[in-house]
């Protein structure tokens, strides 16, 4: 709770405002029913024995309850203006802290290492960002004020009745006893009927998300019906939760209100014979009927703004479990910042995803300015790790990794990752246009830039021919760009940023042989004065590199040009033999 409040402390001043508004919007409600008591007690108050004059003091007594009447109106507009100003003040303050929190928290999963993302949900982190930020607006805009409204009109209405009439107080306050232990109740089941509810959105929109992205995957294996019941099973326990708390609720208001009605029987009968007997004034009777129902009002209310705030601070938990996450790969205190040239050592490393598993045991290469160098090997060999490693996406267990002989855990992280340009297998294509996908929406690329690099490696081949060019839209993923064309895509975006290392990580392996030939002549003026680190399993694709470097089983097993391999005789020929077969 007290991290949620330190969000308010930039909106302290809207706070104190707010707080005094709700005061004065509690003076205005407790004051209401006063005036209309006092204006019934005058009216009644004739004098018997002045018989003659009866008429000219009931009209005089009419004129003040007219008076009462302006005055009553008069509240009633005040009381309108200000709960809108006080509305607006703290929906635009909350809205306001909703959209710094929802930065924070899509810029917090943005500075997390790749590893975090290995094992989070998709679905679960966008909850995060979307359902679960809008639940904790809830209680900036509505909560917190409503608590501090409802606590100070109880105490309020407490203390203008025991100032009115001490005994009837008394009997007002007979079933508070019954109504807190009734509260405390509620608050305790409907706090855990909060956290089952947020936790079976997050398992659906899991869900939904997995499947929606794999819905080809499910489409092709013919899985619908199957998946559609693990949907409604999912669907159905959200709906079950829901319903808990909906009857929680169900419960508890019939019953706050059956305890106010009793409140208000005791009121109505004891007072009753109090007027009757000339001990309390019709009028204070009135007051005691109008506050008993407006003093159980708060009470149900605060218990109801009790169970939402448990919503508000289990949706405020998962926000805090994700921003409690620290990033693995941080930048040192004073970072280093060289002009890389592309000069790459590995010294003795060794690298695990978890504990001691190691992927990678006791590397040691060095590729230099300008070189192209290829690791080549079987699947889970390690070559991939080795391009993670580079980028400092991970980092070492043991040894150190040298750019231009500084330890890239001593340098900035932007400057190191901004050198290397890296084409993946498989190629994310954001929502938006050819241009954006290119640049990356970076400012600092010019439409220029974006067009000579598609021009370099061909993708201006297919991009020409699209009806508005550059500025066609593309959908999710590139769903309506063949494998090749997205390829492209990303050698186009590559290019555009410059790098002085570039890592083709399978780079060519969804690319049919026509497309392959277009990007040849490409990849060679991609490479061009660039150091080159290349990973593919068709060893067709290698030949040209200066050096090849052979992984078995996270080892380095043999290095050397192409031809020195195959003379070596030995497990490089077996998998250059393997694929001429």
């Amino acid at each position: 709770m007290k991290r949620l409040l330190s969000y308010l402390k930039p909106h302290i001043g809207v706070m104190i405002t707010t707080s005094i508004l709700v005061l004065l919007i509690i003076v205005v409600e407790l004051y209401r029913p006063i005036i209309i008591g006092d204006a019934i007690d005058q009216y009644i108050s004739a004098p018997n024995e002045v018989i003659g004059e009866i008429d000219v003091i009931r009209r005089h007594n009419f004129m003040g309850v007219l008076r009462a009447a302006a005055i009553y109106l008069g509240l009633l507009l005040s009381g309108f203006a200000l709960n809108a100003l006080n509305t607006w003040l703290l929906q635009k303050m909350g809205q306001q802290i909703i959209f710094h929190m929802r930065e924070e928290v899509f810029t917090h999963i943005h500075s997390l290492s790749l590893n975090f993302f290995n094992t989070a949900p998709v679905g679960r982190l966008v909850t995060r960002v979307s359902n679960d930020t809008e639940a904790v607006n809830e209680l900036f805009t509505t909560i917190l004020v409503k608590l501090f409204k409802n606590s100070v009109k109880i105490l309020g209405y407490a203390v203008v009745m025991l100032s009115i009439h001490v005994k009837m107080a008394f009997v007002s306050f007979a079933l508070l006893p019954i109504v807190t232990v009734l509260t405390f109740f509620f608050r305790y089941i409907s706090r855990k009927a909060y956290r089952i509810t947020r936790n079976k959105i997050t398992e659906l929109n899991t869900f939904l998300s997995e499947h929606i992205s794999g819905m080809k995957l499910i489409q092709i294996f013919a899985r619908e019906k199957e998946k559609y019941k693990e949907f409604e099973n999912k669907s159905e326990e959200l709906f079950k939760a829901n319903w808990r708390e909906v009857m929680i609720f169900a419960i508890f208001r019939p019953s706050s209100y059956m305890l106010s009605v009793v409140a208000m029987i005791l009121v109505i009968g004891t007072g009753s014979l109090a007027v009757l007997k000339g001990s309390m004034s019709l009028g204070t009777l009135f007051v005691f009927i109008t506050y008993i129902s407006s003093f159980f009002e708060p009470i149900q209310e605060l218990a109801e703004q009790f169970g939402t705030l448990q919503s508000s601070l289990a949706s405020a938990e998962k926000i805090f479990s994700i921003l409690d996450e620290k990033p693995e790969i941080v930048n040192p205190a004073n970072p280093i910042k060289p002009e890389i040239q592309g000069r790459i050592e590995f010294k003795h490393v060794w690298f695990a995803y978890e504990n001691e598993d190691y992927i990678l045991k006791d590397i040691s290469f060095v590729i230099e300015p300008g070189q192209k160098v290829a690791f080549v090997g079987a699947t889970g060999a390690g070559k991939t790790s080795i391009l993670n490693l580079i980028g400092r996406y991970f980092d070492v267990q043991k040894g150190e990794i040298l750019i231009d002989g500084v330890n890239i855990k001593e340098m900035d992280t932007d400057i190191l990752r901004r050198a290397i340009g890296q084409v993946q297998q498989d190629v994310f294509i954001f929502t938006g246009d050819i241009k954006s996908n290119i640049s990356l929406n970076n400012k600092e690329i010019l439409f220029e830039d974006i067009k000579r690099a598609a021009e370099i490696v061909n993708a201006d081949t297919f991009i020409e021919k699209m009806p508005e060019k550059y500025n066609s839209s593309v959908t999710e993923r590139g769903s309506t760009l063949s494998a090749g064309q997205r390829q492209l895509l990303s050698f186009a975006r590559t290019l555009a940023y410059n790098p002085a290392i570039l890592v083709l990580d399978e780079a060519t392996a969804n690319i049919d042989t026509e497309t392959e030939a277009l990007i040849t002549n490409a990849l060679a003026k991609l490479m061009e004065g660039r150091t080159t680190i290349m990973v593919a399993h068709r060893l067709s694709t290698i030949q040209h590199a200066d050096k090849i470097i052979v992984m078995h089983q996270g080892c380095i097993k043999e290095a050397g040009s192409h031809q020195e391999l195959l003379q070596k005789n030995g497990l490089y020929k077996k998998l250059y033999d393997l694929q001429l077969t």
